[in-house]
């Protein structure tokens, strides 16, 4: 697959890109803070979340895919075993290992930039096993080609999920902002 070109930085969401996620999770946002990646087609296929929803519970998932037909494809991969087949190889390739271990320490720090949850793990296994490979996109989309290897590779995988057009089609304006604190 052509990997989907880097999106803007992340930017604050809009009420058009609120309305996309309810419609790709079938339910409001929480926690939303930022748009960290845009799919080819315009919509946020990736989310930043907030370390602790607004309830106060941990949420140490920073990155969110939030694009079905993304997922729908990232499911596929696991469904076929992708993720044993890295975790194996995380045991005999140390050099794979070490970018992975490198890779979670970015997702820490990052998360941590925006509050620290002392005692959680980063997410999608790492940095010793692969758990979720729909986190390792997400991280790798959010942050760039070369941060996350495992996340690039299943990225590669994936076939151009944008080439059929956008998955949901909000109905609000798309310059209207919300407050990203509290995704509202």
């Amino acid at each position: 697959m052509e990997t989907p070109p880097p999106s803007t930085p992340r930017t604050e969401p809009t009420e058009a890109d609120v309305e996309a996620f309810k419609q790709q999770l079938g339910r409001p946002p929480r926690g939303l803070r930022a748009i960290a990646h845009r799919c080819p087609c315009g919509q946020p296929d990736v989310v930043e979340t907030a370390p602790r929803l607004p309830d106060g519970t941990p949420f140490p998932t920073l990155y969110y895919l939030t694009c079905p037909k993304a997922s729908s494809a990232i499911g596929t991969l696991e469904a076929n075993g992708v993720m044993k087949e890295m975790t194996e190889r995380l045991k005999t390739d140390p050099e794979l290992a070490a970018a992975y271990r490198a890779a979670h320490e970015d997702y820490i720090r990052r998360r941590d930039e925006i509050e620290v949850l002392q005692g959680f793990p980063s997410a999608g296994g790492m940095p010793d096993r692969v758990k979720c490979l729909h986190v390792l996109v997400g991280h790798s989309l959010a942050a760039g080609p070369g941060v996350n290897p495992l996340g690039d590779e299943a990225l590669a995988m994936l076939p151009e999920w944008w080439r059929k057009g956008a998955c949901v089609t909000p109905a609000v304006d798309a310059g209207d902002t919300v407050d990203a604190e509290d995704g509202k």
